[in-house]
């Protein structure tokens, strides 16, 4: 391809909304252009880069032996009310109806779709297991698009779905499907981690994420430097932590009883008023939890010095969300704002405590009573108590594989793997015969990686001041031949000498023909765009030579002679 010939509008205006690297490299570039609010079209070479992810990640769904299939973009919304997301997804599904007032979603995902194609269609274990997947357009209707193709509403999305006869081949399903994507981010060149992950809306019992290492990411991921240990941070967990009972302190109460701790409401002040530490201290935190038709005060019980994560707080009591509840609220109910303990709570008052608390002694808390707190608890006495892990993993905190201190990190949700159990073949009526010729719903797993996401990815990992580096697999073109004067008929004819060359050795190559355009302008284009490599025809060519630079290093220029330019770039690629 010749950069005469090709449509790629490069431009020096940075949009005025793009804050990350990528979507302002991707629009500068060339590669996409915004048509509306999260929604990109992808112009020749953004579609060449899309189109080599794409390739990549089909092979690698080909060669574990998943079966390409295609959805409908447009799904009717009656299967969603099937499997009852219609009205959990909320209004990131776009409903809308057509002349004859039948309604329809347009798919932000395909779980119901691919469940009413099996359905009926694979009726015996003896036709199991099946891997399904396709790589087509999804649309969510995010309520605040930005980031560029990090978060659109149109999206390319590869979403499989795998059905089993046991739960014991789901595992084995969905560690292949481990292994495939690790050798997808690998092929394409970039540095990720693998982390446990909180399921969401999708559902199920277990899911995986796949973080493209960024520090402009969106998820916080916890990660263990010591092993290979990762977890979104609404997943992570960490090793129990151990203090001593503040009864073994000479100067404390030998057994549970109430003080006066007036006007003192918060853990500092009276962790200070105690002399003890903020961990030996409960702190409560008072939410309203929001159900699909109702909602509830619910109080969490967390050890003064954590933090309640919201994502583990909302599925300990099976939430669609937490909301901020006022003081009016819970006096109403008979809870006392800055005195809330888990001892003497008003009747009818639900509560979760963190597992970390259970059984626990010697800790203060509020004792349900303006201006009183109770020292040298027993959690053990509460027999009614609900314990999950509510809390926010902090770094420092000791890994539960391997004893290491965690870290923090930032990461791009890149690819997300669920084990679905039946949430939507039971919902669906979606059965098989199993080995006794009794009918069960079928055990599913779905698996997804965003393919246009990708694209912003890689940008995201890599790029410098100047604009796009390429991985290899991903560039739109492997070498551009950059003619420094293309008024000079011996640089052109060199230039093209050179570009067929490398074409014709399987080499993806631009030939950089202008005429009109200065070298510092093509140089321009060639930082911005990203190209791994490029070789300048230019002053030393009356010498026999050419320059070879390395995108990722462009300060470093590699001489080289014009018969053996074909030669040094296999060494380079």
């Amino acid at each position: 391809m010749k950069f005469t010939n090709m449509f790629m509008p490069t431009t020096k205006e940075t949009p005025s909304d793009a804050t990350l690297a990528s979507h302002q490299f991707l629009v500068r570039g060339g590669f996409i252009s915004q048509s509306g609010a999260g929604l990109y079209d992808f112009m020749p070479l953004g579609k060449i880069v899309l189109d080599k992810i794409r390739a990549i990640v089909k092979e690698e769904m080909d060669e574990a032996g998943a079966n390409e299939m295609l959805c409908s973009f447009v799904t009717p919304k009656s299967l969603w009310d099937e499997s009852g997301r219609s009205s959990t997804m909320g209004n990131e599904l776009l409903r809308f109806k057509d002349r004859k007032a039948a309604e329809y979603v347009l798919s932000p995902t395909n779980e119901e779709s691919i469940v009413n194609m099996v359905r009926n269609r694979i009726t015996s274990y003896k036709n199991l297991p099946v891997n399904l997947y396709h790589i087509n357009l999804k649309f969510r209707d995010e309520a605040r698009p930005r980031f560029g193709l990090m978060r659109g509403r149109e999206f390319l999305m590869k979403d499989a779905y795998s059905f089993h006869a046991s739960q014991e081949d789901l595992v084995r399903e969905f560690n292949l499907m481990e292994e495939t994507y690790k050798k997808i981010y690998n092929r394409l060149g970039l540095e990720f981690r693998v982390v446990e992950a909180d399921s969401g809306a999708i559902g199920g019992s277990g899911s995986k994420e796949f973080h493209v290492l960024a520090n402009s990411g969106e998820d916080t991921i916890v990660i263990c430097p010591d092993c290979e240990y990762g977890a979104n941070i609404e997943a992570a967990v960490r090793k129990k932590r151990h203090f001593d009972a503040w009864f073994e302190n000479t100067d404390a109460p030998t057994s549970m009883e109430k003080i006066l701790t007036k006007d003192l409401k918060t853990i500092e002040d009276v962790s200070n008023f105690l002399s003890v530490s903020k961990a030996q201290n409960i702190k409560a935190v008072m939410k309203k939890a929001i159900f699909e038709e109702s909602s509830e005060a619910i109080v969490f019980f967390v050890r003064g010095d954590d933090e309640l994560e919201e994502t583990k707080a909302c599925n300990a009591v099976n939430a669609l969300e937490l909301a901020d509840i006022s003081e009016d609220e819970l006096k109403d109910l008979g809870l006392t704002p800055g005195y809330c303990g888990p001892f003497n709570l008003p009747t009818g008052i639900k509560f979760i405590i963190d597992n970390e608390l259970k059984n626990e002694v010697g800790l203060a808390c509020g004792a349900n009573e303006e201006h009183y707190h109770f020292v040298n608890t027993d959690l053990s006495l509460i027999k009614d108590a609900i314990y999950k892990d509510l809390t926010i993993v902090q770094e420092g905190d000791t890994c539960t594989c391997c004893g290491g201190k965690l870290q923090y990190t930032k990461g791009i949700e890149a690819g997300h793997i669920f084990q679905l159990g039946t949430k939507y073949s039971s919902a669906m009526n979606a059965n098989f015969l199993d080995e006794n010729g009794k009918s069960q719903a079928f055990i599913m797993g779905c698996y997804g990686i965003g393919v246009s996401r990708l694209v912003a990815a890689v940008i995201e990992q890599n790029h410098d001041e100047k604009g796009c580096i390429w991985t290899k697999s991903t560039a739109p073109f492997m070498v551009d031949v950059i003619v420094s004067n293309g008024k000079k008929e011996d640089e052109l004819n060199a230039g093209l000498k050179i570009y067929e060359e490398l074409r014709k050795n399987g080499i993806s190559t631009i030939l950089d023909d202008r005429v009109k355009e200065r070298f510092g302008f093509k140089m321009g284009d060639f930082e911005l765009i990203g190209f791994p490599y490029a070789v300048v025809v230019g002053k030393k060519l009356q010498d026999g030579l050419v320059e070879i630079v390395d995108r990722r290093n462009t300060s470093l220029k590699i001489e080289v002679a014009i018969d053996k330019v074909l030669e040094k770039l296999q060494e380079l690629i």
